[in-house]
């Protein structure tokens, strides 16, 4: 169990900072390069190049198969970047695109997609500059957060919640099964076909749908059959008006319960449906902690299920007690990859 000997926190205004597919993430930039710079300046004893976890907001992570893929890396990303581009709500050839073999089994190669558009993580990587660092790594805040976990042949059901996206991810081994984002900010307006909408969103009360619906972060037409497979099963339905009227003061305002409650239904339901098997328990990161999330699913059929933070109270600086430790779970995977 590693230990962070340094933490440093420094808060920005509302609306300073929002992350997105679009350049102008930092929309006070003086105000985030002066917050990178004094929170850096505060951990970093010697070098200057910084590792960088952006939002899942920022990024698309994508699982794909294919039947065969080329054994170079420079000819194997044409074919990636190809298969993304009616998967992605902007240009694959022009954007940062990387990937990773997850499996080879029964002649099915599986691969993670990660890309971001060239302008946002250049704004990223221009940041880090301007506030005096050089940029290295970049990794998506989820996939950053699932490189705290150990290796072995336990699944993982994760869920990181923030105030742009609720991300769920299932791990196998250090294998990625599932990752799925929802974006969760009601100034996004997507059309769906009604086919594609989960049948568990007609067990959540009516106004808590009044926004405009919030959909995985993928082309939902473009990729049906993704979706398909994930959708819930009927044993799993969502929260009750009651249950989720009853967890208003434990969860951050600009976090819709019901969206929480839809995200980790669904992800339950893939999980048992794939692995065979109910999880047994939920890992959290983000800003919504697990006695929150505890609270939220305490009136729906996933309440059994124990809940528990990423980061462990041990693994924190004494000094930082009072810094929420999902807040960090992508910095301590990062560290620890």
């Amino acid at each position: 169990m590693g230990v962070m000997v340094a933490l440093s926190r420094v808060g920005l205004s509302e609306g300073a900072f929002r992350p997105g597919l679009r350049a102008g993430t930092a929309v006070d930039r003086r105000a985030v390069v002066e917050a990178v710079r004094q929170s850096l300046e505060k951990v970093m004893e010697k070098g200057r190049e910084t590792t960088l976890v952006v939002p899942d907001a920022s990024v698309r992570v994508l699982l794909l198969d294919f039947d065969s893929l080329p054994a170079k890396q420079a000819e194997a990303l044409p074919v990636v970047r190809f298969r993304l581009r009616k998967l992605l709500p902007f240009d694959s050839d022009e954007a940062a695109v990387s990937y990773q073999i997850m499996s080879t089994a029964r002649g099915m190669v599986r691969v993670m997609a990660v890309a971001m558009p060239s302008d946002v993580l250049a704004e990223y990587e221009g940041i880090v500059r301007d506030a005096g660092f050089e940029p290295g790594a970049v990794l998506p805040s989820t996939l950053a957060v699932l490189a705290g976990l150990a290796e072995s042949e336990t699944s993982a059901l994760v869920v990181n919640a923030g105030p742009e996206a609720v991300t769920t991810a299932i791990v196998r081994g250090g294998i990625l099964m599932l990752h799925r984002s929802v974006d969760m900010r009601t100034d996004i307006h997507v059309e769906v076909k009604p086919e594609f909408v989960p049948a568990v969103l007609s067990e959540i009360p009516s106004e808590l749908l009044a926004n405009p619906m919030s959909l995985p972060l993928v082309d939902v037409e473009a990729s049906a059959a993704e979706w398909a497979m994930q959708e819930p099963l009927p044993e799993h339905p969502g929260a009750s008006d009651a249950a989720l009227e009853s967890v208003d003061e434990v969860v951050p305002v600009n976090l819709p319960p019901a969206e929480i409650v839809q995200a980790v239904s669904v992800a339950a339901a893939y999980f048992e449906d794939t692995l065979e098997s109910a999880p047994t328990g939920i890992m959290v990161a983000g800003v919504t902690s697990c006695q929150a999330l505890t609270a939220l699913l305490g009136h729906t059929s996933l309440a059994g299920l124990r809940v528990s933070e990423m980061v462990e109270a041990a693994m924190m600086p004494a000094s930082t007690a009072a810094v929420p430790r999902g807040w960090v779970a992508g910095v301590r995977g990062a560290l620890r990859s």
